[in-house]
């Protein structure tokens, strides 16, 4: 019998890396709401702040005009918690490829040249890793004063050691093996047996730290701005709105619900991702 083209490529997809749970269900949870957040301006050309005192309070599932209720100003919630994850996602993506960008660049250089370099960032790593980042940035913010883009400098300050210490790791491992001393014997300069034969081996476990990342990152924002340390008030943002439904908790529900579910299911998102990308990168085999 013939088989079915259909049917055999289905067959080969189920039995390929990218069938797995956690890359399907992570890649469509991150993908869904980035191109919600994307695409807000398009879906909500009001933003969500469009205040309507004759609907507030309204309960969700109740009609299309506001599918998930509003707030006590008459407030689309849906509309808020779209545009309000804008501030999320740019917060959790520059914090970490900031982070990632500084940290590889200290760590290649503290783990190839050792020295003095190397004992002096370790030990200040050692001192910032006893800090605790939300008091820190209770302290720093309460100086400079609240803002995305302070936050954001905030958590890439706070957050380069643990690329650093990573990345420093696994340069003392690799500067060692064979393919590296043939390198140095052929007199290739330092900073091209650094970027182009030691940082590509060290970068699976740098691309997982950055995914998990992200979504702690995401986290940290949006307790920051429930502390009322984040974002403009006026601007919608997860962490906003839950500071701003929390009276209302007994009585309207679905102010706080919503942004809940949003927070969670970006971060449960991203963290199937990293536990994808952490089997496929592993290279003793996938983890179980």
């Amino acid at each position: 019998m013939t088989q079915n083209p259909t049917a055999s490529r289905f067959q080969r997809f189920r039995k390929s890396r990218f069938a797995k749970f956690e890359f399907v269900a992570g890649a469509t949870l991150t993908c869904v709401l980035t191109l919600l957040v994307v695409f807000s301006s398009v879906l909500f050309p009001g933003g969500g702040s469009e205040v309507n005192l004759l609907a507030r309070l309204s309960e969700p599932f109740q009609g299309w005009a506001n599918p998930l209720g509003t707030d006590p100003l008459g407030r689309d919630i849906l509309a808020r918690i779209v545009h309000g994850g804008r501030i999320s996602l740019t917060v959790g993506l520059l914090s970490a490829l900031g982070s990632v960008v500084l940290g590889t660049v200290i760590g290649l250089y503290a783990g190839y040249y050792r020295g003095f370099l190397d004992s002096f960032v370790m030990r200040f790593a050692d001192v910032q890793l006893a800090l605790p980042f939300i008091l820190l940035a209770i302290t720093v913010i309460a100086i400079v004063g609240p803002g995305i883009d302070r936050i954001i400098i905030l958590m890439i300050v706070s957050q380069w050691v643990q690329y650093a210490r990573l990345v420093r790791g696994s340069v003392l491992s690799l500067r060692e093996r064979e393919f590296v001393q043939a390198a140095v014997s052929y007199g290739l300069p330092n900073w091209k047996i650094i970027f182009s034969h030691i940082l590509p081996n060290a970068m699976g476990p740098l691309i997982i730290l950055l995914t998990l990342n992200v979504a702690n990152n995401i986290l940290l924002e949006s307790s920051l701005t429930f502390l009322g340390l984040g974002a403009d008030p006026q601007t919608p943002s997860w962490g906003g709105m839950l500071s701003e439904g929390r009276s209302y908790i007994q009585t309207a529900w679905w102010i706080t619900v919503f942004p809940g579910i949003a927070i969670m299911l970006t971060v449960l998102g991203l963290n199937l991702l990293g536990d994808w990308l952490r089997d496929e990168l592993d290279p003793l085999g996938k983890t179980r």
